[in-house]
Order: C-alpha cells, then sequence, then structure tokens
C-alpha cells in the first residue's frame, strides 16, 4: 500500500510559482498514475492535473492548462505539480492521489490512495 505526502505549499503572491512535491512510500510510482487534485474553502475537491503510469500523458483541467505542469520521477519515487504565473483563484489545499497501473482519470474515486494535502496560498 502506497503512503503519498505533499509538500511545498506556502504563500505566494500572484503570479509567483509554486513546486510542490508528492513523496511516495511502499510502493513505486513506475506503477501509478499520479494525480493532483485541490479543494478551496466551501468547494468541492477538483482535478487539477493527472499522469498516466507510463508517464506518456498527461491532462489538466482548463483553468491551469499551460500555467501547470505534473511529472514523475521514478528514480526518486517523486510526483511533481510545478505551478507558474499563480492566481488568488489557485488558493487551495492540494492533494496528491495515487491509481494502480491507471490511466490518469479526472474521477477522485478512481483513485486509492492520498496524501493529506498542502496549503498554497496566493495573495492579490
Amino acid at each position: 500500500q502506497v503512503r503519498l505526502v505533499e509538500s511545498g505549499g506556502g504563500l505566494v503572491q500572484a503570479g509567483g510559482s509554486l513546486r510542490l512535491s508528492c513523496a511516495a512510500s511502499g510502493g513505486a510510482v513506475t506503477f501509478y498514475a499520479m494525480a493532483w487534485f485541490r479543494q478551496a474553502p466551501g468547494k468541492e475537491r477538483e482535478f487539477v492535473a493527472a499522469i498516466n503510469w507510463s508517464g506518456s500523458s498527461t491532462d489538466y483541467v482548463e483553468s491551469v492548462e499551460g500555467r501547470f505542469t505534473i511529472s514523475k520521477d521514478n528514480a526518486k519515487n517523486l510526483v511533481y505539480l510545478q505551478m507558474n504565473s499563480l492566481k488568488p483563484e489557485d488558493t487551495a489545499v492540494y492533494y496528491c492521489a495515487a491509481q494502480v497501473l491507471g490511466g490518469g482519470s479526472r474521477t477522485d474515486s478512481a483513485y486509492s490512495f492520498w496524501g493529506p494535502g498542502t496549503q498554497v496560498t496566493v495573495s492579490s
């Protein structure tokens, strides 16, 4: 059973950048589709980005397309979310999720493993 822990969140001004990391233990990210979801106060959790298990394809919600990049480092067992040109509406708790041999679904119920989340706050 894979355990996930996010890091890299914090407070940043609009237009700035952050890189979130998701460290996996108990399983190799090589065999997992990985995704990032986020939940803002008073809102439902939403899909942000996903990468399929082989790393051959990625998917992004339209609101972050061109600004965020998801990637996997199989050697380090890490998953990243590079976030550029941040906007106040990107403020949320960001969660990492894993799906064994998955295609990178946008549906949160497809993911079996979740991290505790990391807070990202973007000030205007």
